[in-house]
């Protein structure tokens, strides 16, 4: 492996806990669009994908026939409007960050999210887009997680090999996606058990950026 030049940070479960937020108001869309009630645990499947399929995977399960982009731009709306004084940063992620940034290294968001989705979210959790080298939505991709491209085109918006970076995942989607694209990858049991993140290729396991194994950017 390369020696360790950059950090890509997944943000949703790794930065903030967004997720309860987006359920609900992906939920409240439904309703209100549709008049469907519909449950948390329908989302779960589609955690770390982007909301076109977070959203699209539900209604695929319903057998409804939605309109994709303006439904996840009601949600987003709705979201926008939840997370004001809600949303703050998990535990360890400003250090972290702080940390990072200290030793030399090169940060970069790489969501699966919208940008404006990102913006809202960094702007309630205190971290300015100024903190990051490289910030890599899910617009600015073709093919989301599993596929390993958001961290490649983080990575490369870094000046960087993917080798040369860890990816910080909490779904097992993010993680098969950093590992596809040649980073190593340490993954937080925030969403998902670490059995299921370790299936998929974790190099390191920890609950949060607060408790982060020692060697991690020894590596």
């Amino acid at each position: 492996m390369s020696e360790l030049q950059g950090v890509i940070f997944d943000m949703d479960g790794v930065l903030c806990d967004s997720e309860p937020f987006i359920c609900e108001a992906a939920m409240r869309m439904f309703l209100e669009r549709y008049d469907l009630r519909v449950n948390p645990e329908d989302f779960r499947p589609f955690v770390g994908a982007g909301e076109n399929r977070y959203i699209g995977g539900v209604a695929d399960q319903y057998g409804l026939i939605i309109d994709v982009e303006s439904d996840k731009a009601r949600t987003y709306a709705i979201y926008l409007e939840i997370i004001q004084g809600r949303l703050g940063p998990l535990p360890g992620a400003v250090d972290f960050l702080r940390t990072c940034r200290a030793r030399g290294l090169k940060t970069a968001v790489a969501t699966s999210a919208d940008r404006m989705k990102m913006d809202g979210n960094l702007a309630q959790i205190g971290i300015a887009p100024a903190s990051f080298d490289a910030l890599v939505t899910g617009s600015d991709i073709e093919h989301k997680k599993p596929a390993p491209d958001i961290f490649l085109a983080a990575a490369a918006k870094m000046g960087l090999p993917a080798g040369a970076c860890i990816v910080v995942e909490d779904a097992p989607n993010g993680v098969e996606a950093g590992k596809a694209a040649g980073s190593r990858v340490l993954g937080l049991t925030s969403s998902f058990p670490a059995a299921a993140l370790r299936e998929k290729g974790a190099d390191w396991i920890a609950p949060d950026l607060a408790n982060v194994p020692a060697d991690v950017l020894a590596s």
